[in-house]
């Protein structure tokens, strides 16, 4: 078998078929997507601050009471409320992380802005300093620019110099 056959058999192999090569990890991977797990958690932290979520909890704690108090036949948590206690408790280890999350990704999100914020304020101040450098220039340049008021100055004093010049050429003559 030639070299060119062997590689070009080699390549018509798949890579589950090559010996050279390994084989990926047959486990299960579970991948998720960060940003939507932070937007939820972020959405779940706004919730848990509303009056409309106290509102909720504040019914189904005590219908929760109400029943598991009045409703003899119905009593499927009596009166020290161990069930209801732990679903408090698995509320709050779920939440505390949530709330946790989306903080810090409002914070990441606030130095960013300040970052911008404090580049644009850096670009501000240079594009300031820069038209101040230019107005002072314009000022020093204008200064030295003849106006109006001063070529009439200047031609009335040539004027008066050649009309004296020519009144002393008269009386000469």
């Amino acid at each position: 078998m030639s070299e060119k056959s062997a590689s070009a058999a080699a390549r018509s192999l798949s890579d589950r078929q090559r010996l050279d090569t390994p084989r990926g990890t047959r486990r299960f991977r579970v991948t998720y997507d960060v940003e939507a797990v932070g937007r939820a958690s972020e959405n779940f932290a706004r919730f848990l601050g509303t009056g409309r979520y106290l509102m909720i909890q504040t019914v189904i704690v005590i219908v929760w009471i109400l029943i598991n108090v009045f409703a003899v036949r119905l009593q499927w948590d009596p009166y020290p409320f161990i069930l209801l206690n732990l679903a408090f408790s698995t509320q709050a280890a779920y939440a505390a992380p949530l709330i946790l999350l989306a903080q810090n990704r409002q914070e990441n999100r606030d130095r960013v802005s300040l970052e911008e914020d404090r580049s644009r304020a850096e670009q501000t101040k240079a594009d300031t300093e820069f038209l101040a450098r230019e107005l002072a220039a314009l000022r020093i340049a204008i200064g030295e620019v003849a106006t109006r008021d001063y070529l009439r100055r200047e031609l009335d004093e040539i004027k008066s110099l050649l009309g004296d010049e020519e009144d002393t050429r008269t009386r000469r003559k």
